[in-house]
């Protein structure tokens, strides 16, 4: 799986923030206070969000409504899994990432180890 590009981060960021779905005028809307974008840009963006499999989109009256694939923790853990497989010696790359978490960190990687299922 490719990172997401910079906009393409942006528009998914905000996407999450609404709860996973939106038509591109309403993401527009929610990123007018960081961004200047042009409706358009944004409908290329969420159109090749969907090409790459990221979104799916549904009619909604003459719009698309756009929606999430996954939730954002998911992405961050298949970026995190894609990251362990290029790294070389995935022992070794589990390890460093290990040690710079945190003390909490670690503490609740244990805890969530011990009970997947969030028990």
């Amino acid at each position: 799986m490719r990172q997401l590009g910079v906009l393409e981060g942006v528009v998914m960021n905000e996407l999450w923030a609404a709860g996973g779905s939106g038509t591109v005028r309403e993401m527009v809307g929610r990123l007018r206070d960081q961004r200047d974008l042009a409706y358009t840009t944004v409908l290329s963006t969420m159109s090749n969000l969907v090409d790459k499999g990221y979104l799916t989109r549904t009619s909604e009256g003459r719009a698309h409504r756009y929606h999430a694939v996954m939730t954002r923790a998911e992405y961050a853990a298949r970026l995190m899994r894609d990251a362990m497989g290029r790294g070389g010696d995935a022992d070794l790359v589990l390890l460093q990432f290990a040690e710079g978490l945190t003390t909490d960190q670690q503490d609740r990687l244990k805890k969530a180890l011990e009970h997947p299922s969030g028990d």
